[in-house]
């Protein structure tokens, strides 16, 4: 019947039909709509799922939420999903868009009773627009300052109660009265294997693709540990698919895929091992300083500081030290060079060796 879509399971691989709807739409579907839907994070689900019921009981708005942890990792999602249990709307912003006070007080004057404001990079708001919001997270009122000068006053404004829920990926740049606020913080932890397996499996049902199990596997690992990752990768992937292979996803067909955009087994893509190259190559395995580094790679240094860095760090391939950046047994490995005796590092064991 039109508008129904059969699915069906044959030898490991998830077949599905070509999808009608438009991409956009369908992939807005991507996000889990309830804790329930969510995969992974149980230690988190289970808090806040613990939370939010509580509130429900008493008829009030949950405490006030901070997210924390690394990009991709389903900060906005999990906002989505507070707002969605407590049936509520949600306002969404971010810090960089409020830097007056001005600013926080027009949208806090707006929200009414229950609703769910969530604050994206809370951790870049101005400190004026922070301190506004000490009283409003706490007592639930500002103070509006009319005129300047000697005549100025301060007219108290009456805020009704409202949850905030507040994301960042670097809660250590929250100053202590702000983070005390918060009456849950949750900490996101990178996903596993499996973990990612089941949401690539998912995302491509959603997406109308046909994927094998082995191929949905080989995508996950791949992705960093991160959702978000997963999802574009499983896009490109599709797109490789559909237009070189029949639009089914095998796990030669996602190799392929995946070493043309330059994504290797490791999940480093062409920024990651540029930096590794560089470093062992022309810099013979540091100490070097992340601004060399980065003129090295054609890159600017924030870009490979925040972009890269993260990832090779994690990963056990580069070191940060007070000289400069350094090369692990691990970097030498991948770049297909032997670790001179004289490297940082050479005398110690490989970071992924069993022993």
């Amino acid at each position: 019947m039109p508008g129904q879509r059969a699915e069906s399971i044959e030898e490991g691989r998830l077949v599905v039909p070509e999808a009608t709807a438009d991409d956009q739409i369908v992939e807005a579907a991507l996000r889990p709509r309830t804790l329930d839907e969510v995969i992974g994070q149980e230690r988190v689900r289970e808090q806040l799922g613990l939370l939010l019921a509580a509130a429900r009981q008493r008829g009030r708005p949950p405490d006030h939420v901070l997210l924390a942890g690394p990009p991709g990792l389903g900060k906005t999602t999990m906002a989505m999903i507070i707002a969605n249990e407590m049936a509520t709307p949600m306002r969404l912003t971010s810090g960089p868009a409020i830097q007056h006070a001005g600013d926080m007080a027009a949208i806090l004057s707006g929200l009414a009773e229950g609703d769910v404001l969530f604050l994206d990079e809370i951790h870049r708001m101005s400190r004026a627009a922070e301190e506004m919001l000490y009283m409003a997270m706490e007592d639930f009122r500002v103070d509006v300052v009319v005129g300047k000068g000697p005549g100025a006053t301060a007219i108290p404004l009456e805020i009704p109660p409202f949850s905030l829920v507040g994301a960042t990926t670097r809660a250590g740049l929250l100053p202590g009265p702000l983070r005390d606020r918060f009456g849950f913080t949750a900490h996101l932890e990178f996903y596993d294997t499996d973990e990612l397996t089941t949401i690539v499996t998912r995302s491509a049902r959603l997406l109308a693709v046909s994927i094998d199990a082995e191929a949905a596997t080989e995508i996950a690992s791949r992705s960093r540990g991160t959702p978000r990752i997963a999802n574009r990768l499983l896009r490109r992937v599709r797109d490789f698919a559909q237009v070189r292979a029949g639009g089914v996803v095998t796990l030669a067909v996602a190799d392929r895929a995946l070493e043309l955009f330059e994504v290797d087994k490791q999940g480093l893509d062409r920024l990651d091992r540029a930096v590794l190259d560089a470093l062992c190559r022309r810099f013979g395995g540091g100490p070097v300083g992340v601004s060399s580094l980065a003129v090295a790679v054609g890159e600017e240094r924030e870009t490979v500081e925040e972009v890269a860095e993260p990832f090779l760090v994690r990963s056990g391939y580069l070191a940060r030290t007070p000289r400069g950046r350094v090369a692990t047994p691990s970097a030498w490995q991948h770049v297909g060079l032997t670790s001179p005796p004289r490297a940082p590092f050479a005398d110690q064991p490989d970071l992924f060796d069993d022993a």
